[in-house]
């Protein structure tokens, strides 16, 4: 996909939803995926049931909330975002990996947080971060890697987590590190295991 239209399929809905894209800013040594981090791992977070009043407006302070107190922005409200490679939103990869379609591994991109945001709404609704309004899903790391922040739908709500210094946890790290030796599923998309082989490497 060329940067026409990936500024027209994904950087214009995230600047809609309050977020601009900061291309070709990901700070080296970031960790490239976050996965397997146990229940000591979570620092914090929150649930709201689909039923709860004013749900996006309450998902939407309740995560502003919890991204200030955890430290996700830096100074000027930057931090990292995992977006597709390509131009397929949310909904697309969960339907295609129910197929067993894994699709090309998603990547860290910057972003800046503007002063008119609407993650949970029109940012689930066509951003790339979740199924529709109210049904978020997403993946946000600190610039400096200490703070990772992640959102997932469930049967009954919304579920955000907050884990501290994700690459150096334990349960982090061996997990990552199962997924370069095995040959299982997460094996057979070939750049997703030498970005993390890469990664474990050099830190």
């Amino acid at each position: 996909m060329g940067a026409k239209e990936r500024e027209r399929k994904v950087y214009r809905p995230l600047r809609r939803a309050g977020l601009e894209v900061i291309p070709d800013a990901v700070p080296a040594g970031t960790i490239p995926f976050v996965l397997g981090y146990g229940t000591e791992d979570v620092a914090g977070g929150f649930s709201c049931p689909y039923d709860t009043p004013r749900l996006v407006e309450r998902l939407n302070e309740s995560w502003y909330d919890l991204a200030v107190s955890a430290g996700l922005f830096d100074d000027r409200r930057e931090f990292l975002l995992q977006l597709p490679q390509g131009a397929r939103s949310h909904q697309e990869i969960l339907r295609d990996a129910g197929c067993g379609d894994r699709g090309a591994p998603e990547v860290w991109t910057r972003v800046r947080l503007l002063d008119r945001w609407d993650i949970m709404g029109r940012g689930a609704q066509s951003a790339f971060l979740g199924i529709h309004a109210g049904h978020p899903g997403f993946d946000m790391l600190a610039l400096d890697g200490s703070v990772y922040i992640r959102c997932s739908t469930g049967e009954r709500g919304v579920d955000v987590l907050e884990v501290r210094r994700p690459d150096r946890s334990e349960s982090v790290l061996r997990f990552l590190e199962r997924i370069v030796a095995q040959d299982g599923s997460f094996g057979r998309h070939r750049e997703f295991k030498e970005r993390i082989a890469a990664w474990l490497r050099e830190r």
